[in-house]
């Protein structure tokens, strides 16, 4: 895995398999946790402390990067360490070979429900809402491609990030948005055109 010491996740605030069983998770949707919550550290169908150790060697610094464009700087930590326990928790629900983004959707929910409770706005306005002090946006450096990804409605903005930034297409992109591969293509395609037609009318050629 590439080093980006800026960014990797501090190994002191990843949350251990034993301390995820016991700890408290963000509000994300938990349905089928169930009885494994509580299993043994070597249980969970082979999905065992080593199995989530090396989940986390592979995969925490994207998480932790993925939280960092998307919350404030001090949330990062705990947020990352949120999506880490989720994992385990519900590591039997983790698809083997999408891994990384059953990880991004499950951060995607984490960081959703802590603007929400971080800003109190009805949940039905909350999904194409345009937040002008959104961390993703901050995080973009030039003016116009900001205020162009401003515009966007919020689904089009996450579909076109998860693109550029995270690097997921086809069936990776699919399973970060929970849909289809045939849906997150369309998804895809039709936010790149509107994305085409922002900045044509911002007076920047395509």
């Amino acid at each position: 895995m590439p080093a980006h010491p800026e960014h990797d996740t501090d190994p002191r605030t990843v949350p251990s398999p034993v301390d995820a069983a016991d700890g408290d998770t963000a509000d994300v949707d938990t349905a089928g946790a169930g009885a494994h919550d509580r299993d043994a550290v070597t249980g969970g169908g082979g999905r065992d402390a080593a199995w989530f150790e090396d989940l986390v060697r592979s995969h925490a610094t994207a998480v932790h990067r993925y939280v960092l464009r998307r919350v404030a700087a001090s949330d990062v930590e705990d947020l990352t360490a949120d999506v880490l326990t989720t994992a385990w928790r519900r590591r039997d629900d983790v698809p083997e070979g999408a891994e990384l983004p059953w990880l991004y959707r499950t951060a995607g929910y984490v960081v959703a429900n802590h603007r929400r409770k971080s800003r109190p706005v009805p949940v039905a306005d909350v999904p194409e809402e345009t937040d002008a002090d959104d961390p993703a946006l901050r995080a973009v450096r030039d003016d116009t491609v900001r205020t162009v990804l401003a515009g966007l409605s919020a689904r089009d903005r996450e579909v076109l990030l998860l693109h550029a930034w995270e690097g997921l297409a086809g069936e990776a992109l699919a399973a970060a948005l929970g849909i289809g591969r045939g849906g997150a293509d369309a998804a895809l395609s039709r936010a790149r055109a509107r994305l085409r037609t922002a900045f044509a009318a911002a007076g920047v050629d395509g």
